[in-house]
């Protein structure tokens, strides 16, 4: 595999790709893009999997906080639009219960999850599929 990468790495020095300069400045908002889609990733995993059982929102805001997820802190309208698009892609399903609002996976989303938790890449491409469809 390192072989592979230094061959790329020659190739990219031999075409257009190679007269581009990176700086310092470009390098680190590059790898501060790249760390804030892996927590945001973590974030919805972390969502999809506390859902396994009913939950209210208020219940899954202080879970995720527990969890020292913080991208809903303070943004909980996030949260609630992450939810809501999940359920029109049918991944939970949502039921009312006298005043609050319970959000469960359904077997749709049971699917995901299993398959997402196979490996990282797998976790990572999952979840893009759901956030862009």
């Amino acid at each position: 595999m390192e072989d592979r990468l230094k061959k790329l790495r020659k190739s990219m020095e031999d075409t257009a790709l190679g007269q581009l300069n990176f700086s310092a400045q470009h390098r680190k908002g590059v790898h501060e893009k790249i760390k804030g889609s892996e927590e945001k990733d973590h974030a919805y995993f972390s969502v999809l999997q506390l859902l396994s059982t009913k939950k209210t929102g208020f219940e899954l805001t202080q879970l995720l906080r527990s969890r020292g997820v913080q991208r809903f802190e303070n943004r909980e309208g996030f949260l609630y639009t992450f939810l809501h698009s999940l359920e029109q892609k049918k991944v939970i399903q949502a039921s009312w219960d006298e005043e609050d609002k319970y959000y469960q996976l359904s077997q749709k989303g049971r699917r995901i999850v299993q398959k997402a938790e196979e490996t990282p890449l797998k976790r990572a491409a999952v979840l893009k599929g759901l956030i862009q469809e």
